[in-house]
């Protein structure tokens, strides 16, 4: 993966040329195991104090995340078209009481049971079944189911986004962690202030390691994680903004197939299905009638 060659790559950048300039890893070695403790440790257990264990649980999957990259494929987001798509059909065919029997049991719908991916992501799936219900209700403002809609995808976000906050305080927090094993190494020099120069320039050296660990930790690799979560979660917010460009578009008298087209627009560019591959998407899920039967 990319992101784990990009750490390989900060690690030799560094420390190759520290080597190469004359550096002796030695120093930083012996000193490494104390100062990883202080400023590691202490930068992790900020995350207790600021956290329930369930935020905790989250960090910890969210530094996972940037490895794995985001949920959504291309596929995922011609599923969540089609699934509209079948959806809408359904209401302006069929009428809101067949459209009912889709969302109150999703789980049970052979519509959605073709679009697995999209079903088994509960807040997706709750946003349209939640949406589509109200205009069931007759709730066909879309102005209104609009902003909604943004209320909810909103609140999302911001809960997906709390760990990435809570990681990035660590962040922040290291270079000062840094200076704090910085200044326990020199109170610790000026302890043995009648050794030696060779051994007191060794102590001021490892207390030196303390300040270039916390800089390190936070610059060259806990805020480019931070930053790859950022971009994910909101890589991630993009397939809900879509779902919402669709319905609302729905309600503004749009045939189906014209709030396809709209939704495909939304879609981010390297993921966004061409015209003609929407239309015989559209096509193919169009075979199967809302009831599973074939419909041609």
């Amino acid at each position: 993966m990319i992101q784990i060659a990009g750490i390989a790559g900060v690690f030799v950048a560094i420390f190759g040329a520290y080597t190469l300039t004359g550096g002796h890893m030695g120093v930083i070695l012996h000193a490494l195991g104390g100062e990883l403790v202080i400023i590691g440790g202490s930068g992790f257990m900020t995350l207790f104090i600021a956290n329930d264990g369930a935020g905790v649980a989250k960090v910890l999957k969210s530094v996972g995340s940037a490895f794995k990259g985001p949920r959504w494929k291309k596929g995922d987001y011609i599923d969540l078209l089609c699934l509209s798509f079948l959806l809408m059909r359904t209401h302006q065919k069929e009428g809101a009481a067949k459209l009912e029997k889709h969302i109150e049991k999703p789980s049970e719908s052979p519509i959605f049971s073709r679009y697995p991916a999209i079903t088994g992501y509960q807040p997706l799936r709750d946003l349209i079944c939640d949406t589509m219900r109200t205009i069931t209700l007759n709730n066909k403002d879309p102005h209104r189911v609009g902003e909604m809609m943004e209320s909810t995808i909103d609140k999302r976000f911001a809960e997906e986004m709390k760990p990435v906050k809570a990681l990035n305080t660590v962040a922040d927090a290291f270079p000062a962690l840094g200076i704090v094993a910085a200044v326990l190494g020199v109170i610790k020099a000026m302890g043995a202030i009648t050794e030696p120069p060779a051994v007191l320039g060794g102590m001021i050296g490892s207390a030196l390691v303390g300040t270039f660990l916390g800089v390190f930790l936070s610059y060259a690799l806990v805020g480019p994680l931070v930053g790859r979560i950022k971009s994910i979660r909101e890589e991630e917010r993009r397939i809900m903004d879509v779902t919402r460009a669709v319905i609302t578009s729905y309600l503004e008298n749009l045939s189906p197939q014209l709030c396809v087209e709209v939704g495909r627009q939304e879609i981010p560019s390297k993921m966004q299905p061409s015209y003609d591959e929407m239309e015989q998407q559209l096509r193919d899920a169009g075979r199967v009638k809302s009831d599973g039967d074939s419909g041609e």
